[in-house]
């Protein structure tokens, strides 16, 4: 029968049992000693809980008994001291568990951050970013919240009822049967919600909110986190909210709770005078006392904590479902791929895809079989209908995705031999979809490179061409560029990201269509600062606006996952195959057109 209850509580590692066992040795264990605290101080306030109830009586007593206004007195004022010892003791516990508690919170947080920075994109790819601002929001405060319950509910309720229990059954035994009959059906009366749940959500959302909006960024920006190295700088920007959080946190513990003693205090005083007047009342103006004051004072008191103690399972079972949100993130293994791998030892900078294959989803493959050079110190442009394979070029050689076949080599290194983090080092990338994280111009460059100095940057941004209109803004390179950069044009945004790959100073670069969304002037400006920025790099370039790439070393088309044609703009032009299609859909001509006015996006820099 033992075995049959075991399994049936303890089989499901995501049941309530489970779940609550992980909960007390993950989270309570280390804490246990202000735990402990917490419980004493329950404990304190609840034998002064029930020996106010006590009290009561023995005013009675002193009042229509003995008829003594001096041992009337001598209760009112055990009644005060009684109450102010209560309240301090509820300050005392609350505030140690709101303690524990944010601390519990702020560690989960650095705990999930971390976890999810240490994920492939793969990962996230079938996901949308607002479950992870539900999961942070719900799951890190998940494990206090339990603790919290499970310690109020055995140091609070279950030890003031049990006191209050003892004072019933010493003043009337037979009416403390009768209350244990008629509180059942009252306790299951009950079906309306706290008003704390709306205080507690509250609490949840002020609290969590600044680092909902440092996850939502990170997992939006993702891909630039990965490209730019900036797990470290992620990790340090969101523990820096973190802190701050923990500390308004305590704070507001603090301020919320410290009306608990005064309220004690004038509720203590408030009985103690209604004890002396009553006193008055019976040994001056002769007014009979009343019977079973103190089981019905013991009767009232009791009727809350048995409330919530009767609820107790409902509310562990709504909350248990945040610890497994929680713990589905944390249990997320980490990339032991990477673990170990020497770094990218960097030549020449050749870049060669050999035979490779890849597919997103099975049964679609993206690559099959691909296979071209990238030479050092030239441009090698990548042309092609979209669907072709040609970002996926670039998510393969950063490993975003590993492929399924074939070998990417850099100097003849397999880059899956090698550690992500010093492939990527060397690598420095500008898209069409250009990133920039909530802060100012002066910190998105310098994300290029984290020990760039002033003078870096400003030299990054003159080699860009953004200086000049950096300089135009009041504020200068400490400009907010608001979220996501939407504080500035498009073509700002390109500049400030051709900026941040100058600054990087990589020998690979990747372009992916860096101008498709650009007006005519900025496109002229992006090409002229990409154009530089090309000079003496291995550099790959993503083009659908074949002008662009007019005057690239190498042209490959990829086309169904496979490149079908290599050569230069006039070789490919006089073979009068795909690439002479594209071109003539574009320009209505079969025949070179000649470049756009300005410089080209791309050019060839051959260095001996």
């Amino acid at each position: 029968m033992w075995r049959r209850i075991a399994e049936r509580y303890l089989g499901d590692p995501n049941g309530t049992a489970n779940l609550v066992r992980r909960v007390l040795n993950d989270y309570a264990r280390p804490h246990w000693t202000r735990y402990a605290l917490a419980l004493l101080l329950m404990a304190v306030a609840a034998a002064a809980t029930a020996l106010t109830a006590y009290l009561v009586g023995r005013a009675i007593n002193e009042t229509y008994l003995n008829r003594s206004f001096a041992g009337v007195a001598m209760v009112a004022g055990a009644a005060i001291l009684l109450f102010v010892i209560k309240g301090l003791c509820s300050y005392g516990q609350a505030v140690t568990l709101a303690r524990i508690g944010n601390h519990i919170t702020a560690a989960n947080q650095r705990r999930m951050v971390d976890t999810l920075l240490q994920q492939s994109l793969s990962y996230f790819a079938d996901r949308h970013s607002s479950e992870f601002t539900a999961r942070i929001g719900l799951g890190a405060t998940a494990p206090s919240h339990v603790l919290n319950m499970l310690v109020r509910s055995f140091g609070r309720d279950a030890l003031t009822l049990i006191g209050l229990a003892v004072v019933m059954v010493i003043q009337a035994p037979v009416l403390s049967l009768v209350a244990l009959l008629v509180m059942p059906p009252s306790i299951l009366a009950v079906r309306h919600l706290n008003k704390r749940a709306r205080a507690i959500a509250q609490t949840e959302f002020a609290g969590g909110m600044r680092v909902i909006e440092v996850m939502q960024e990170m997992i939006q920006g993702l891909r630039m986190v990965k490209v730019l190295n900036l797990e470290g700088e992620m990790q340090r920007r969101a523990a820096g909210h973190i802190e701050s959080i923990e500390h308004a946190a305590n704070k507001l513990a603090r301020v919320s709770n410290r009306s608990s003693p005064l309220m004690e205090a004038l509720g203590g005083i408030a009985v103690g005078l209604v004890m002396l007047y009553g006193g008055y009342q019976v040994l001056l103006l002769g007014r009979p006392p009343g019977e079973f004051v103190s089981f019905i004072t013991a009767f009232l008191l009791a009727y809350e904590p048995a409330k919530r103690l009767a609820r107790l399972n409902i509310e562990l079972n709504s909350v248990i479902v945040g610890v497994q949100v929680l713990f589905e993130v944390l249990d997320l293994p980490g990339d032991a791929k990477d673990a170990g791998k020497p770094p990218l030892r960097l030549g020449p900078g050749r870049i060669e895809f050999v035979d490779v294959s890849f597919h997103y989803r099975a049964n679609l493959p993206v690559l099959r079989g691909l296979s071209f050079a990238a030479q050092p110190r030239q441009v090698t442009a990548l042309v092609g209908p979209s669907g072709g394979g040609k970002t996926t070029i670039f998510n393969l050689l950063l490993r975003f995705f590993d492929a399924d076949a074939g070998a990417i080599l850099i100097d003849g290194q397999d880059v899956t031999a090698v550690s992500r983090e010093s492939l990527r080092r060397h690598v420095a990338y500008v898209g069409q979809d250009v990133f920039l994280f909530r802060g100012s111009i002066r910190e998105n460059i310098a994300f290029g490179r984290s020990d760039a100095r002033e003078e870096d940057i400003v030299a990054a941004a003159e080699a860009a061409h953004a200086h000049e209109f950096i300089s135009r803004f009041p504020a200068g390179y400490d400009t907010p560029v608001g979220e996501h950069g939407l504080q500035l044009s498009g073509g700002q945004r390109q500049r400030i990201a051709v900026a941040r790959a100058f600054i990087r100073n990589a020998p690979i670069l990747l372009l992916d269509e860096p101008t498709a969304s650009l007006d005519s002037e900025s496109e002229r400006r992006v090409q002229q600062a990409v154009a530089r920025l090309s000079e003496g790099r291995t550099t790959l370039v993503i083009a659908h606006r074949l002008h662009t790439i007019t005057r690239a070393d190498v042209i490959h088309v990829v086309e169904d996952g496979r490149v079908v044609e290599s050569g230069s703009h006039a070789e490919l032009m006089r073979a009068r195959g795909r690439y002479a299609d594209f071109y003539g859909i574009q320009f209505g001509t079969s025949e070179p057109a000649p470049p756009p006015a300005g410089a080209p996006l791309v050019t060839p820099r051959t260095v001996a």
